[in-house]
């Protein structure tokens, strides 16, 4: 039976949080295609959205202020929500993003040093208070991740240990805070083993894919 929502039905909305090199894209991948979900992410889910990733990630933008940062990625956020992610959910679709909110938190927040409820605050206006119906993170130690990518890095990327430290420290406060509405995979597994993991999880919280 499809999990793809009933006509008339809100559908799910299920967002993959991590560091770099973490395994996002390709899990947000394996479930939308379980699930038969819209497939997004951020930033760039959008075409204004891509022009904004381009800009945030380019290793030339210099010396971007850290609350320049966040009103870009909460732009990002408000039209990849009005354009995506609502009436995807409205037409009773699944969504499954890759990020959402909680790197926002953790990378502007923990990472560059804003204020948390500030950054989240911000995230909820962009976003008219629409929000995941669940969060998985993939945990991924730092150290591994670093292993993982490549020579070619973006401007996030780049960023030293310390600020990669405090960002995997940004999302794993989120999901003690939230043990409802987070939930933690490991990430060092196969690429087989995560995706099983996600499976199970979305099964339990959502009652999907059962």
């Amino acid at each position: 039976m499809s999990d793809a929502g009933e006509p008339g039905t809100r559908g799910r909305f299920i967002a993959f949080e991590g560091g770099e090199a973490c395994g996002k894209s390709t899990q947000s991948a394996l479930l939308a295609t379980a699930l038969d979900a819209v497939l997004t992410r951020e930033p760039g889910g959008t075409v204004i959205g891509a022009r904004v990733r381009e800009l945030v990630l380019d290793p030339s933008t210099e010396h971007l202020d850290p609350r320049a940062e966040a009103l870009l990625m909460a732009a990002d956020r408000a039209q990849h929500v009005a354009e995506v992610v609502a009436p995807a959910l409205a037409a009773g679709r699944h969504v499954v993003s890759d990020r959402f909110a909680g790197s926002s938190v953790a990378y502007q927040g923990h990472a560059r040093g804003l204020p948390i409820d500030e950054v989240e605050g911000l995230s909820r206006w962009a976003t008219a208070g629409l929000w995941p119906d669940l969060v998985l993170l993939l945990d991924v130690p730092p150290a591994t991740a670093d292993a993982r990518l490549g020579a070619a890095r973006d401007r996030m990327e780049r960023e030293s240990a310390a600020f990669h430290d405090a960002v995997a420290r940004g999302f794993r406060a989120q999901a003690a805070a939230d043990p409802q509405g987070w939930a933690v995979v490991d990430g060092t597994g196969t690429i087989e083993e995560v995706a099983a993991a996600v499976r199970r999880l979305v099964a339990e919280r959502l009652q999907l894919l059962g």
